[in-house]
């Protein structure tokens, strides 16, 4: 019997993005709540970072499906290749950074050191590799330090692992290389280059690689075996219920001094960085692989526009845009008692509860996200790859054709 060929679009991937962004906003307001819930189902939803982790393994998974059968490691196909992984990252993060500058400066709200020096390590990425810049000007974007060390070395990787057959051995070294350099770095006051245990193995390529390669090797299984399968295991549901297990585990852990979340706990880092990422691939595996309810509500219109957006929803939804929402919502809040005031009434402001104000800028910071998406963000995109830039375009580029993948 022949294998189908493989789809280079799956939408429901485009839809876990967006599930995956919206898992990183409730970690980071799930305070608002704190007066409804438990202390364990606060903690529960405080360690819902583990959008970062499905963000990572599937950029493993995706480059990998794309590149790993066609790439040649020549100047041209590198180039292009880098093109692509520009316009893709680049316009939109740069453009808000720069944004996120200016905020900061005119407010002059940062304490982290001389803030050219902080804009220059921004834009640069290499603010990730320092423990006392990761999390400036757009906090979030750390992750994108790990993102673009994944991107520079993915078709090293594809070449050690398709001369040598040697996958799993990579991470191994680039852990052990991170431990080496934490031993020595630790000891020196360089802005905390390398600076703590914690900090390496949850924040940089070094610490994070094992969930790259586990998309890797899922994306390798793919393209071997296809999307078509005989066994009955419901992987959706069963990486689903894994995920939030190791969620559970990480909320049941102490959370270190001066951390904020079990995740940064030992017990935390090896669930996180090793047992976590396999659960989410068992969850790919099976959006991949089964048709489900699930699966056809991530790969509707709407939820596919929403993981298309997720990228400027991820870099927006923390910082300053949403400080200048919260500032907006405190306005609009004394405006409307100073008119209940005028009035002589006594009645209860729209804008004077949280949890309705968090709702409200969720709601406004998706809007936001779309109208970048489509008046910046994927007109950027598409000049980028049409240009010349770093490469001479070509009229007819196969892997362009295939880029709405990512």
């Amino acid at each position: 019997m022949l294998q189908k060929p493989l789809q280079n679009y799956i939408p429901a991937l485009t839809g876990v993005r967006a599930l995956a962004a919206y898992l990183v906003f409730i970690s980071h307001y799930s305070y608002v709540f704190d007066d409804v819930f438990p202390p364990i189902i606060q903690r529960f939803f405080g360690e819902f970072h583990i959008g970062v982790s499905i963000f990572f393994v599937l950029s493993g998974f995706l480059i990998t499906f794309r590149y790993y059968k066609k790439f040649h490691l020549t100047a041209d196909w590198f180039k292009q290749y880098l093109k692509n992984r520009v316009a893709r990252i680049y316009p939109m993060y740069s453009l808000l950074t720069i944004c996120a500058f200016g905020y900061y400066f005119i407010t002059k709200d940062y304490s982290a050191g001389n803030p050219f020096l902080l804009l220059v390590l921004n834009i640069t990425f290499i603010r990730g590799f320092f423990f006392q810049f990761w999390n400036t000007l757009i906090a979030q974007g750390w992750s994108l330090t790990v993102e673009e060390c994944f991107y520079f070395s993915a078709p090293i990787i594809f070449l050690i692992a398709k001369k040598y057959n040697k996958l799993y051995l990579q991470p191994v070294v680039l852990t052990c290389f991170a431990i080496v350099m934490t031993l020595i770095f630790s000891h020196i006051n360089w802005y905390g280059f390398f600076g703590n245990f914690p900090f390496v193995m949850l924040f940089t390529f070094f610490g994070r690689c094992f969930e790259f390669f586990v998309g890797v090797q899922l994306a390798r299984i793919v393209l071997t075996k296809g999307f078509e399968r005989t066994n009955k295991i419901v992987y959706t549901y069963l990486g689903l219920i894994l995920i939030f297990l190791c969620v559970l585990v990480m909320a049941f852990q102490p959370i270190p001094k001066g951390w904020a979340a079990g995740v940064e706990s030992p017990a935390g880092i090896i669930t996180n960085n090793y047992f976590l990422c396999i659960a989410v691939a068992l969850f790919f595996y099976g959006l991949l692989t089964e048709t489900t309810i699930l699966k056809k509500i991530l790969a509707t219109p709407f939820v596919e526009l929403l993981g298309k957006s997720s990228y400027i929803f991820y870099l927006i939804h923390l910082g300053w845009v949403y400080n200048l929402m919260q500032t907006g919502f405190d306005g609009l809040n004394n405006w409307v008692f100073r008119l209940y005031d005028k009035w002589g009434l006594a009645w209860h402001s729209p804008f004077e509860y949280d949890k309705l104000n968090l709702l409200y800028a969720f709601i406004l910071l998706n809007v936001l996200a779309i109208l970048l998406f489509k008046l910046i963000e994927e007109p950027l995109n598409h000049y980028i790859r049409r240009s010349d830039f770093l490469v001479k375009n070509k009229p007819r580029n196969p892997e362009n054709a295939s880029e709405k993948i990512k």
